[in-house]
């Protein structure tokens, strides 16, 4: 053979050695990713080409699957949308998919690798392929209680209930909020639509339960007060702990009042400061715990973490550089603290449940489409948040307050329920923005609380005067229907 012959025999090999190893990359490194890109129509309309699996909420589906025209043959489709949507999140042809639709699109396409035997079976039978089902831990009727007050307030808020004991979380609601099946398709019209509700200025797409984080003003006395007593910086919930009306903050000359003038708060015990939530009583208490006890005892009840649902949620913030003034304001839930109200459930749950806080979560179980059980979740510690002894003189506290004290709206005859308001002030100029209101509550029945429930209420929108904003009235008698809803079940 010639030279030039070899010279371009050997460049044509060397050729077909790099489309076999480029094509041996594609095919084998590069194959799950190219099969699961947004941009790859093909396993898009393979996926809509069949329904999905459902979520489920006391053993109804609130999702389900509608035929369309088009490339997409199913496109999804929400029973009561709005009330779940926070729990749901959506799927939609073109927008993706978000909250348990997004964190188990592989159980509901029927996708997972759980599911592969099934898949074989399909395909070897020929079968047409199906999801798996999520069930959820929500209870219909206390998500219908709670998603109804808000709206009926025709407030943006959230309510979050628990059941202290296992950590489930029993309602998820949020307002304003959206309909995920008016963008479901992949239409120019329903695009329109998606488009539309990331512009509202309400932010109706916010989930505000457990992905917004905001100050929680007097209902953190609570956990202040858990602080106190586990550290031993106040010995007991009757003594006196000397702090005077108003307050000096601690290395400053800003006074701190109280929202009740006449209430009897100078020098008042942890247990009369929680009652008529007197600020000096908590300011105090934050200001001799230190901000690193305060620290540690808010992260044992979930601040400062990651926390999941599965679905991820906002991390609520106790910080770690704080001076003395910042550390006592803490101690009413102001300053630079943040909270979700899914953590300030955690709170409270913890403490009704005897100082154990319980890893929340959404999903009972995953099953398949022959209704065999893929995966089961159980309860979950989290944390000995405090003592046994320390929560229940908390419970205490919190008991004298609904009977005696600022959150009497809370109480259900026959009940034993614990309860704390709570207003945060909040904006550059506290004095101008309109406070958020807060309830934070538990229901006992025997020996255990079957319920807790935390209430957020941002009257930025509502008609009502600056003076009318308490977190007893706003969100005093939202707590108690979900808890009687509860109860009820």
């Amino acid at each position: 053979m010639n030279r030039p012959l070899r010279h371009i025999a050997v460049f044509c090999g060397v050729l077909v050695l790099a489309l076999l190893v480029r094509v041996t990359w594609v095919q084998f490194v590069q194959a799950d990713s190219l099969a699961n890109d947004d941009n790859n129509r093909r396993v898009k309309i393979e996926a809509f080409s069949y329904p999905r699996g459902n979520i489920i909420v006391n053993g109804k589906p609130i999702t389900g699957s509608v035929e369309t025209t088009g490339d997409f043959k199913y496109k999804r489709v929400y029973k009561d949308g709005p009330m779940y949507a926070p729990i749901t999140g959506y799927a939609s042809q073109s927008q993706g998919s978000t909250f348990l639709e997004g964190v188990y699109k592989d159980i509901l396409s029927g996708k997972d690798d759980k599911l592969f035997l099934k898949r074989a079976k399909d395909i070897l039978t020929g079968e047409k392929p199906r999801g798996g089902d999520v069930l959820t831990t929500i209870s219909e009727k206390a998500q219908r209680t709670a998603y109804k007050s808000l709206t009926d307030l025709k407030a943006k808020g959230a309510v979050v209930a628990l059941e202290p004991a296992t950590g489930k979380i029993l309602a998820m609601a949020s307002t304003p909020s959206y309909d995920p099946s008016v963008f479901a398709g992949s239409s120019f019209k329903e695009g329109d639509r998606y488009t539309a509700l990331i512009k509202d200025k309400t932010k109706p797409m916010n989930n505000r339960a457990s992905l917004e984080i905001y100050p929680p003003g007097s209902t953190f006395k609570i956990l202040t007060a858990a602080a106190a007593l586990e550290h031993g910086v106040v010995p007991d919930i009757d003594t006196p702990v000397q702090a005077p009306v108003p307050y000096t903050l601690p290395q400053t000359s800003t006074k701190v009042g109280n929202d009740i003038a006449s209430a009897p708060c100078a020098n008042a015990s942890l247990k009369v400061g929680m009652q008529w939530s007197c600020n000096n009583t908590y300011l105090e208490a934050a200001n001799r715990l230190g901000k690193d006890k305060m620290r540690e005892t808010a992260e044992k009840f979930g601040f400062n973490q990651k926390l999941f649902t599965p679905v991820r949620t906002a991390t609520s913030g106790y910080p770690e550089k704080l001076d003395k003034p910042q550390t006592a304001l803490t101690g009413m839930g102001q300053g630079s603290l943040t909270s979700t109200p899914l953590q300030m459930a955690m709170v409270v749950a913890g403490l009704a449940n005897n100082g154990k806080v319980m890893q929340p979560y959404l999903v009972e179980e995953t099953r398949g489409p022959d209704l065999s059980t893929i995966e089961k979740f159980e309860p979950k510690e989290l944390n000995q948040a405090v003592s046994e002894d320390t929560a229940k003189k908390v419970q205490q506290m919190m008991e004298n307050t609904a009977e005696n004290g600022t959150a009497k709206k809370a109480l259900i005859d026959g009940v034993k329920v614990g309860a704390k308001t709570g207003t945060a002030q909040h904006g550059a100029d506290v004095r101008d923005e309109r406070p958020y209101a807060w309830f934070v509550s538990y229901a006992k029945q025997g020996n255990g609380s079957p319920v807790a429930v935390a209430v957020f209420v941002d009257p930025s929108d509502m008609d009502m005067p600056r003076s009318e904003i308490a977190g007893g009235k706003l969100g005093g008698p939202i707590a108690k229907k979900v808890m009687e809803a509860v109860l009820d079940k």
